[in-house]
Order: structure tokens, then sequence, then C-alpha cells
């Protein structure tokens, strides 16, 4: 938004007119306030359960550099399980497999069919995969849940998957909410897991780079480090975060300006919240009503009969979303770019040659 443009631009001048006063003075008050509203936003119980860093990716490292020192230090055994799900993000995938399979431990991905019809069928699929993953004696030391998935689009029933991994006596359970925060209702002591991480910048108009890492208090909380080991090493995990040596921290600093600018809308956050899905169910329904396909919502430019083994025919779909900034147009130019396509006998074949 327009005046976080200046606000950002205020804290860069003031660390670079003078970068020791800027690092002395203004930056830890402020990091500290960014946690305190990030914890007021989400419901924690303490500023101390929530850092500031760059992004969903490096709270992802956090959380399984300790998981890995855990199989490094004997806590854990050789076989022992991360259980993720395969709709997780690409990064979030790579990152499990980068540190859990090289530390000895196994990786469970949890299938779900497409597209997804209800909550039901992934608490279903996620009980299996658990069970199934509890074999021949295995512990599941974490679970890696997405609150939203990315492609395809599906808001996990979080809340039910912790308390069902609790029974299931999983060790720590991970959230990755990347797209969360601004986006659906956050409670953390609601949802219940031990570790949760959302982007500002995606839907609470921060600049880039600035997410926030939930860390429930426990014993094991002093454990947590930043990757990126610099002067604050051991001071714990908020302190380790607020200083990863020179850079511009200026995008972590300005979640009070954008407080202020969202309580310019009536209701605030949750009233932006509430009028978004308003919005995006409407424009769905638009083009459903205008593609002749169903919620989703399907694009008539791409259809496969199944195959041996299937149950549905595959087809394409598009990801709409709504922000405050959008309008009509928008939308109506999407429909009739795809009316535009289908008339013209383009098949999603044909635009990947």
């Amino acid at each position: 938004p327009a005046p976080i443009v200046p606000a950002q631009q205020r804290h860069q001048l003031l660390f670079l007119r003078q970068p020791d006063y800027f690092y002395f003075n203004i930056l830890k008050p402020s990091i500290f306030e960014t946690r305190r509203l990030i914890q007021t936003l989400i419901n924690a119980d303490h500023p101390d359960e929530v850092s500031v860093v760059d992004n969903a990716t490096t709270a992802d490292a956090i959380v399984l550099q300790h998981t890995t020192w855990s199989f490094f230090s004997s806590n854990f055994q050789p076989g022992d399980a991360v259980i993720m799900l395969h709709y997780a993000y690409g990064a979030v995938k790579k990152s499990v497999h980068a540190y859990i399979s090289r530390a000895g431990g196994h990786v469970i991905e949890v299938h779900l069919p497409f597209p997804v019809k209800s909550s039901s069928v992934i608490i279903f699929e996620f009980q299996k995969a658990l069970q199934k993953g509890k074999t021949n004696g295995r512990k599941i030391r974490l679970a890696v849940i997405d609150h939203i998935t990315s492609m395809p689009c599906v808001i996990i029933p979080v809340k039910e998957l912790v308390r069902m991994c609790r029974e299931e006596g999983v060790d720590k359970i991970f959230i990755d909410g990347a797209h969360a925060i601004g986006n659906v209702d956050l409670d953390m002591k609601d949802i219940g897991a031990d570790f949760y991480t959302s982007n500002l910048r995606k839907w609470l108009f921060c600049p880039p780079s600035a997410a926030f890492l939930y860390c429930k208090m426990s014993e094991e909380s002093s454990d947590l480090h930043h990757p990126v080991v610099s002067h604050e090493y051991g001071n714990g995990l908020a302190m380790e975060s607020a200083w990863i040596g020179t850079r511009d921290y200026s995008s972590q600093l300005v979640l009070p300006e954008v407080m202020e600018f969202l309580n310019r809308f009536e209701g605030g956050i949750d009233g932006i919240m509430q009028r978004n899905h308003e919005a995006v169910v409407e424009k769905a329904e638009m083009l459903v009503k205008a593609w002749g396909t169903e919620l989703g919502v399907e694009v008539p430019i791409y259809y496969r009969a199944p195959v041996e083994g299937e149950i549905d025919p595959i087809t394409a779909y598009t990801r709409i979303s709504h922000q405050v900034y959008n309008v009509d147009e928008d939308y109506n130019r999407l429909r009739d770019a795809v009316n535009k396509l289908v008339k013209a006998g383009v098949t999603c074949a044909s635009l990947s040659k």
C-alpha cells in the first residue's frame, strides 16, 4: 500500500545515516513491537513465542534443523519419520528431504485425492498415513502440515489434524501457514501446534521479506536456533532472528504502520478477510456459470479421461483470489480470455508446446 512505502523508506534512511545508532537504539525495540503485534494477531501467550524471520522457508529451516540435531544426537533413531502432505509446497518438500533424509530419517507423504471433496477425506487419509507410518515400531517425530496448500488450493483442517497427531503420539507438529495470516483466522492456542509460520507480505500488506515463526513455549524452546549464526547466538531464537548480520531490516519494522492502514477499513483485518471471502466466492460462481463448469474452479480447456486404476477424469482448474484492490473487471477479463481460448479451440496441451 502507498502509506507503507514511505514508512519503509524512513527506516532505511535511519539505518543508512546512522548505522550504529539504528542498531543499538532503534532496531531491537522496533522488532519487539512487531513481535508484540503479531502475538496479538495470532493469540500467542507471550512475545517470546514469536520470532520475526525473512520468510516461511527460513522458519522451515529452523524447525527442520532442530529435528535434524535430534537425529544426530541420537535422541531420535534412524528410520524415525517425518510426515507431510504430498500437496506440500515444493520448497518445503525439498527442505524436509534435505534435512531429514540426510540425517537418517524416513519421510512419509500423505497422498490426497484431487479434487479434495471435504475435510473428512483429508482427515481420513492423514490418519491412515499416520497408522501406516508407525508400523514396525517406527516413531513419527514431526508432522509438517500446510494450512493452505499452494497447488491445488485447499484449506487444511489443521486443528483436527493437530489433535489427531497428539492422539497418535507424534512428537512435534509444525504448521506451514505461508498464506494464512490476513487470509484466515489464526489462534495459536486454539490450533495447538508446536510451531507455526506465516508470511507477513502475502495477505497482511507488509513489504518483502517478512514472516513470523511461532514456537510454543516449552523446555525445548532454547534449543531452537536461527541457521545464520551471529552475535545474538544463545540469547533465544527471537533475539537470534532479530540480528543475523548487516542487512535491510526495514520490511520487518513497518507492521505498526500496516496495522494503522488495515484499521482504516471497516472491521479492520477481520472485516477485510470476510469481504474478501464473500467476493471470491461470488466471482468463482460467476466464472462457473460463464464456463459451464464446477466450483474449484474448472477451466474448460483440458480434459483427460480416466485411465486404468483411476475413477475420475482429469480437468484443468484456475485458482482465483480477492484482495481489497481487486475490481470486477479483473475477473471479467479472465472470464473473457478463457472464453476466447475455448472458441479458438485452444487446449492446455497446445499451450505447453
